[in-house]
């Protein structure tokens, strides 16, 4: 069994594409914009490797809490390969101001920096 894919609400749609396919290289299929729920719009977003995401928007949404801490998914972990690439991807973020944690070694044992998406959700950037 395997993941097919995640799913991510956003109020920004374009932005959080274009972040997904220039920060990570992802490839986007064309915007999906629902007939049977106006204003739901929608893009897959394909890795290299692993699961698709699914980046949604609706005019509708209610505002995210200001912490992190509750109940759902918590973060979003992406091993780019090596050190290198994670400390590569730190410098970018750093420079685009969206550098959450510089790279470490971890508690349990992972290299990981951790950066934050257009809408301020978390993502761990790990290599062995």
């Amino acid at each position: 069994m395997k993941i097919a894919h995640v799913a991510l609400w956003t109020r920004n749609l374009d932005a959080q594409a274009a972040f997904w396919q220039t920060f990570f290289g992802g490839k986007a299929n064309e915007k999906y914009q629902s007939r049977n729920n106006p204003g739901f719009e929608s893009y897959f977003i394909t890795l290299d490797e692993g699961p698709t995401i699914e980046l949604m928007t609706l005019p509708t949404l209610a505002d995210a809490p200001d912490k992190n801490a509750m109940t759902g998914w918590a973060h979003v972990a992406l091993n780019v390969g090596s050190r290198a690439n994670v400390d590569s991807l730190a410098d970018r973020a750093r420079q685009q101001g969206i550098l959450k944690s510089p790279p470490r070694v971890t508690g349990d044992g992972y290299y990981e920096a951790v950066l934050t998406d257009p809408d301020g959700n978390l993502i761990e950037i790990v290599g062995e």
